[in-house]
């Protein structure tokens, strides 16, 4: 069947739901609509325009010359490619147009849901006759019902159908779709005790049969560069064998193109794996695992089955069965009516025939019957002992993996536990080792405060020990000074002991130098002598007698007058010395005068010697010699 019946057979559903007073004739506005949305649903480009000028309201344009069927395989399935659209989206529009006229489920069908009513319907739509109304016969009821007992893995019975053919006798020429949801909701076709499992076998079967899907389920399967294997979910079509991560279809991992030159071969077991098979395609080698030998070999023969069908040029393996099982059928209706026609000869030859032979033949027929039917008895038990087998070994590995996983959670649960407690300590390891970070700041902050503070006290006392030693420097040099001021004071004290003593001298000498004066000279001269032995310290009374005196003994009163001036400058020296000397006291030096061999400084006693020397001397070589007495005093 091609693609514009299949789409057809929707289309016709969707109609005939317009159609409500069942005249055969539609208003062109809902036509209008409809062909919109075909074109949508289809994923037709068309002119808005255009198609409000197909369905105006006159006697013009294609739909109201030729009538809706022209126009929808002209414009609509003429135009309709397979692989632009989605089939499944396209009858689920005519699907929602339809159930809600014709399908109305009462309470008591509870079986079928929605979803599963709209998988059956394109299941019905895919089985059923190429005629209109579109109905389903028996033997193609039968196989879809036990395509669904068999996923659900029940025994299907086939005495509900047979009671329900015998009593509504018009269900036996054939069965419409909402005839068939109707009665199998209502559990009168198939015994099913799980509503969920009969909603997976038949998401499975329209898998299958609606999506052309051959064969689904896990392998393992070796990658192209790193060379791992790799669970994968594989869906096996009539064209691809694609891969996927998991069952829910969501992230395809890649296709495999089954083409003319593919090739499909069992390998030997190898890197720990078994079951192993390879798909060779001219660009490379895909290598893959299954889980035992029987799934190879359903793998192996499923793919073998889709390269001989794109061989033989068909595309699906279900429309190639349905139509071996249509041809089995006419072949079986075209014997049957030529035994019909020809019945009453066959009657005449039979009545000539023996019983003995008819009885044989019975015989022999039902002993091959029999035959039969204990080989499918034996080849059924044997599969079905293969498969408890398989099933208590998968029970066996089932338990296996949950004591493996019971022990792997209890091992992650440990494993969870001791994480924490590490985590709990590492936490508390962290704030330690904050607490010390912060301690070790604080305490580097009081060892900076302390060197600062220490660094400030050493100069402090740097300081105070320079203040101190400029003490002491100053200390000593006040000593020093305190030392040469008394050492100088000793001096002067001396010095002035010196003086002393020469003053008593030279004041002795002065007066004997007197005395002697006054013998020489005469008696008149003994009233101004009186006087100057009155006042012996003024030298106006000594020149006053030097002027009395006569030119005899002038040179002796010069001598005397010159001891005179000698003894006043030394008196003026003497007066200055017993001044107190002060610390620091700058007063203002008398002016020395050119007789003293030292300008403003005081003679020591040697040089004071010396000059008294030096001036007797002088008195001496101008004729003047004292008198015995005189050196003796």
């Amino acid at each position: 069947m091609d693609l514009q019946s299949e789409l057809l057979k929707s289309i016709w559903y969707a109609f005939t739901s317009l159609d409500v007073e069942q005249s055969g004739k539609v208003s062109k506005s809902q036509l209008k609509v409809l062909s919109h949305n075909l074109y949508t649903a289809l994923n037709i480009p068309h002119d808005p325009v255009a198609l409000e000028e197909h369905f105006k309201d006159n006697n013009n344009g294609p739909v109201s010359n030729q009538g809706y069927m022209p126009y929808l395989n002209k414009y609509i399935l003429a135009k309709a490619t397979e692989g632009t659209f989605n089939k499944e989206t396209f009858d689920e529009l005519c699907w929602t147009l339809t159930s809600k006229k014709n399908f109305k489920p009462s309470s008591q069908q509870r079986l079928c849901s929605q979803k599963d009513c709209f998988k059956l319907f394109c299941l019905f739509n895919l089985l059923s006759e190429d005629r209109y109304p579109l109905v389903i016969i028996q033997p193609e009821l039968e196989y879809l019902l036990k395509k669904i007992s068999s996923t659900m893995s029940l025994e299907w019975d086939g005495t509900l159908l047979e009671e329900l053919l015998s009593q509504n006798v018009d269900l036996q020429d054939g069965m419409s779709v909402w005839e068939f949801l109707e009665h199998l909701s209502a559990g009168q076709l198939l015994h099913v005790e799980c509503k969920e499992a009969f909603s997976l076998a038949v998401d499975e079967v329209f898998m299958e049969m609606y999506h052309n899907t051959i064969k689904k389920g896990y392998l393992l399967k070796k990658g192209h560069v790193r060379r791992n294997w790799q669970e994968r979910w594989f869906v096996l079509k009539p064209c691809s064998l694609t891969y996927f991560v998991g069952e829910d279809l969501k992230e395809k991992k890649g296709e495999i193109l089954l083409e003319d030159n593919c090739v499909v071969e069992n390998l030997p077991d190898k890197e720990g794996r078994r079951c192993l098979f390879c798909v060779k395609t001219y660009i490379r080698t895909y290598e893959m695992s299954a889980s035992n030998l029987k799934q190879r070999v359903d793998w192996v023969q499923a793919i073998q089955t889709v390269l001989r069908l794109r061989a033989e040029g068909k595309s699906s393996l279900h429309q190639e069965l349905k139509l071996s099982r249509r041809k089995q059928r006419e072949t079986l209706q075209r014997s049957q009516s030529n035994q019909s026609n020809n019945g009453e000869p066959l009657a005449v030859e039979a009545s000539q025939h023996s019983a003995s032979e008819q009885q044989g033949e019975t015989e022999r027929l039902e002993q091959h019957i029999e035959s039969i039917i204990q080989k499918q008895r034996e080849v059924e038990a044997k599969h079905k002992e293969e498969e408890k087998q398989e099933r208590e070994k998968q029970q066996t590995v089932q338990k296996d993996l949950e004591r493996q996983l019971e022990e792997t959670k209890e091992a992650k649960e440990r494993m969870t536990t001791t994480l924490t407690e590490m985590e709990k300590e590492v936490q508390q390891q962290k704030k330690r080792i904050h607490e010390l970070e912060l301690t070790q700041l604080k305490l580097e902050e009081a060892l900076d405060a302390q060197i600062h503070a220490r660094l400030e006290e050493d100069q402090v006392r740097l300081e105070l020990e320079r203040q101190l030693v400029e003490e002491q420097n100053a200390r000593l040099e006040e000593n020093q000074v305190r030392r040469e001021l008394e050492r100088q004071l000793a001096e002067e004290q001396k010095k002035l002991a010196e003086l002393l003593f020469l003053q008593s001298q030279l004041e002795t000498h002065a007066f004997r130098s007197q005395d002697d004066t006054h013998t020489a000279t005469h008696p008149i001269n003994q009233q101004p002598e009186e006087s100057s032995q009155h006042n012996t310290e003024e030298a106006p009374i000594h020149e006053a007698t030097s002027t009395a005196v006569p030119p005899s003994i002038q040179q002796p009163e010069e001598s005397s007058q010159h001891n005179t001036e000698v003894l006043k400058h030394w008196t003026i020296q003497l007066n200055r010395l017993m001044k107190p000397i002060a610390p620091g006291d700058k007063g203002e030096r008398l002016p020395a005068k050119p007789t003293c061999p030292r300008q403003g400084q005081a003679l020591t006693s040697t040089e004071f010697i010396a000059k008294v020397q030096t001036g007797v001397g002088q008195e001496k070589g101008n004729g003047y010699s004292p008198s015995p007495q005189e050196e003796e005093e």
